[in-house]
């Protein structure tokens, strides 16, 4: 299966042309974590920024989630790629190659302004527009989706999130061992925060 995964991460590198590997910068793939490390409680995302349920989590629910949960220091966010296509996998390593500083707001610009790249006839032209805003030129986000070694750590990203999580879709949340597939409101996790707390 990994094999399988791998192939088409490759395939959609040569789909669109991109530098060889030997040109990129080199990018190590980590998870990205929102809030203290030391919060009781731990909740880990899996999402594809190309999925539309994924976006409106971002937009519409993480935020009242991060001002009850996250900035008072109860919840931890861990967010893991789980590129469900081609434009996702390389979106997923353009917002890699942000920096640790800036990797959720690009992160957020890219759930924002999905339906516009997303559905773009030119997708990368369309996040190139995007992240520019971000700092990132159009030579910064060609390299990064020629990195291989990153691209290898996002598809092994999704892998273990099947593996371990049994994660088949996304949005998924893993939140004290359980796996939760699909979005819900802000108050189901609110509520499920706060009674692991009690």
């Amino acid at each position: 299966m990994l094999k399988a995964v791998k192939f088409l991460a490759c395939a959609f590198l040569m789909m669109v042309g991109v530098a060889s590997t030997q040109q990129a910068q080199a990018v190590e793939w980590k998870e990205h974590v929102l809030g203290d490390e030391n919060a009781p409680v731990t909740m880990i995302e899996y999402a594809s920024l190309t999925c539309p349920h994924c976006a409106s989590f971002h937009t519409e629910v993480l935020p009242e989630i991060k001002e009850k949960l996250i900035d008072t220091g109860k919840l931890k966010l861990i967010f893991r790629d789980y590129p469900l296509d081609g434009v996702a996998l390389r979106a997923a390593a353009i917002a890699q190659c942000a920096g640790e500083d800036r990797y959720f707001g690009v992160l957020g610009m890219l759930f924002k302004s999905q339906m516009t790249w997303a559905r773009s006839q030119d997708p990368i032209a369309s996040i190139k527009e995007v992240v520019r805003f971000a700092g990132m030129t159009g030579d910064a986000v060609d390299a990064c989706m020629a990195d291989q070694e990153l691209i290898d750590g996002i598809v092994g990203s999704r892998m273990r999130g099947e593996q371990e999580f049994n994660v088949n879709s996304t949005p998924s949340f893993v939140l004290d061992g359980d796996t939760i597939a699909g979005s819900r409101d802000a108050e189901f996790f609110i509520e499920k925060v706060e009674d692991l707390i009690d």
